[in-house]
Parts: structure tokens; sequence; C-alpha cells
């Protein structure tokens, strides 16, 4: 496993998930960015933060910790585009788009975990 955070994938695309949901929020008005929009942007963000905090303890257990905290804030997030999707804040081209990129985010994730599983056992 490398030592860069960059060099790994599910980062690399949490990370532009992230982006991609920020970029989008910023152009919503202030009562929505202030209510589901930060709600949003914070969980979207925990996916790669707690990836990178677990990634940083080079603890096989606890690197797995964080990614459960990690694909919890993923289920949150999904909970977010869900609500942003009900209440007409993105059409439904977006929600189809984030959620298949968030779908990709999870597979990733979990076989990340898995793989970090298999640390353990060593």
């Amino acid at each position: 496993m490398s030592n860069r955070i960059e060099d790994l994938e599910i980062y690399t695309l949490s990370e532009a998930f992230a982006d991609e949901i920020w970029f989008l929020v910023t152009t919503w008005d202030y009562f929505t960015k202030d209510t589901i929009g930060k709600q949003l942007t914070r969980s979207a963000d925990s996916i790669s933060a707690n990836i990178a905090e677990g990634f940083g303890r080079y603890h096989y257990k606890e690197n797995k910790n964080f990614c459960y905290f990690s694909r919890g804030s993923l289920i949150e997030t999904k909970s977010w585009i869900k609500k942003s999707y009900t209440r007409s804040l993105i059409t439904g081209d977006q929600y189809k788009a984030l959620l298949s990129k968030l779908e990709l985010v999870h597979i990733k994730l979990n076989a990340y975990i898995k793989f970090i599983g298999k640390m353990t056992n060593d």
C-alpha cells in the first residue's frame, strides 16, 4: 500500500464527488444553502475526510473504523441528495448522475474496507 493518500483511488473519487457537491450547492439561494446545502456539503466532505484520517492512523483496525464512519457519511449524503431532488433543488438528471457517482464510491469503499480487513488478519 502506498504512503500517499493521493494514490488511493477511493480517496480521489470521494474528493472529486465532494467538490462536485460543493460547486452545486454554491449556486443555491441563501436559505437552501443554509439548511440542506450545509448538511449535504458536510456529509459529502466527511466521506473523504474519514478515509484520510483512517489512512493517517497507520493501524489497519483504526483505518477500518474510520472507513465505517465514511460509509455512514456516504449513506447520509445519499439521503440529502434524495431530499434535494424531492424539494426540486436538483433535476432528475442531476439526481441520477449524483447517485450513480455515489454508488461507485460506495462500491470502491466497500472493496477498500474488505482489503483492510485482509491486512488485519496477517
